[in-house]
């Protein structure tokens, strides 16, 4: 036999409060960065992506790094306009 889950106001109410806690998380600002040129392993950690995830931005153009001595280096700039 089926059973039946009734939703009540407080329940509607929770997911109210939860949903605009994820919406101010969402559009809250950013930290600045502060150096003008990062590694590309701090990228992947303020970005929260993978290696891989980090060569596909720019193979795909999303970032256009310079590459000096074997290590890669992104403009503060390019990575904060990735989040608007």
């Amino acid at each position: 036999m089926a059973s039946i889950e009734f939703i009540t106001k407080e329940d509607l109410e929770i997911l109210r409060v939860q949903l605009m806690d994820d919406f101010r998380k969402l559009i809250e600002p950013r930290k600045k960065i502060l150096k003008e040129w990062i590694k590309g392993k701090e990228v992947r950690k303020i970005l929260n992506i993978s290696p891989g995830s980090l060569q596909n931005l720019r193979i795909n153009g999303k970032l256009n790094p310079k590459k000096i001595g074997g290590t890669w280096y992104y403009r503060t700039e390019e990575i904060e306009s990735l989040f608007e």
